[in-house]
């Protein structure tokens, strides 16, 4: 065992600092991020959202001249949103990462109480429309499908309509997710923002479209010489989550896609929305529609139903 970690003492950069579990000392905050983040690296969270929390809290904590986890309270916190010239919005999403951080803190018992959640700021919800049903269609007899790029975005806009999977889920698509003989996708937590499992139905033009795209993929993969299992993938046959165009290729797509047929709502969230409203008028209930989405919270499913007051008046009238 390294000694320094014998005897309490963690080496950082230049830095010794005393271990504070084992000395009445004041923890660092460098020292609680580092474990803090070591710890969502473990349970599998992203390099982007680490490098989001750190760049945030590390400005909360500048704002405030915080040196110390001890120094935190409910009034730097204050102090911080009050001095960010940000929308409403903005500060927000800065305050659920100060939270979400401070709550690893807790957790790790080197805060006593969650002070925190007292603090709220109200925002008014905008609620992005769902691509209409019309668009899509007159986006996927739009496109030519002739060519490789073309047939495997009518695949990629079809898939993700009629299954409501987010684009990161599409861009890590695996052959092995898709149970041809059966019709489904089962999704492992490896493609899914919650981690869980998913198994969701595809019907038979879904199904052979898939397939031809398959056939077509390892051609290129021949071609260029590349191993890989992916579904959707570059004309150069590389995979979309380990390409320059990450997961966005698609996106960058339908972009393109949306300007050129002036489609003014064509873009993945707007497709996932769409799925769910379709869903819904077709009198799917609201708990089926959140777990075919991958929702682990109704009220995000809700937003994304987008229910005006004349849809649910009508709806209400059912059970009259």
């Amino acid at each position: 065992m390294d000694k320094s970690r014998k005897h309490g003492v963690f080496s950082m950069g230049n830095a010794c600092l005393i271990n504070p579990k084992k000395n009445d000392r004041w923890i660092p905050i460098e020292y609680a991020l580092e474990v803090v983040f070591r710890q969502m690296n473990i349970a599998g969270n992203r390099p982007r959202t680490i490098d989001s929390y750190g760049y945030i809290f590390r400005s909360f904590c500048k704002v405030n001249n915080i040196r110390y986890v001890e120094e935190i309270t409910i009034d730097t916190i204050y102090f911080y949103l009050e001095n960010l010239d940000v929308s409403q919005r903005t500060k927000k999403i800065r305050l659920k990462t100060i939270k979400a951080v401070l709550g690893k803190f807790y957790f790790n018992d080197w805060l006593k109480e969650k002070f925190w959640l007292k603090i709220q700021i109200k925002v008014d919800t905008e609620v992005k429309a769902a691509a209409k049903e019309s668009d899509i269609l007159k986006l996927v007899h739009s496109i030519d499908k002739s060519t490789f790029i073309g047939f495997r975005d009518v695949t990629a806009i079809l898939l993700m309509y009629r299954t409501g999977i987010r684009i990161h889920t599409l861009c890590e698509l695996k052959e092995r997710h898709i149970d041809f003989e059966h019709k489904y996708l089962n999704l492992d937590g490896s493609t899914l923002k919650n981690h869980k499992f998913l198994k969701l139905p595809i019907d038979d033009e879904l199904t052979e479209m898939l397939q031809l795209l398959i056939k077509q993929n390892k051609k290129i993969r021949q071609h260029y010489k590349i191993s890989n299992q992916s579904v959707f993938i570059t004309q150069n046959g590389l995979s979309m989550s380990t390409s320059k165009s990450s997961n966005c290729a698609i996106s960058k797509q339908l972009n393109k896609y949306s300007k050129r047929f002036g489609l003014e709502n064509i873009n993945p969230h707007a497709i996932r929305r769409g799925y769910a409203k379709n869903l819904l008028e077709k009198g799917a209930s609201v708990p089926l529609i959140s777990k075919a989405l991958g929702h682990s919270d109704l009220a995000v499913t809700t937003q994304y139903l987008d229910l005006n007051v004349d849809e649910v008046a009508n709806s209400l009238k059912e059970y009259l």
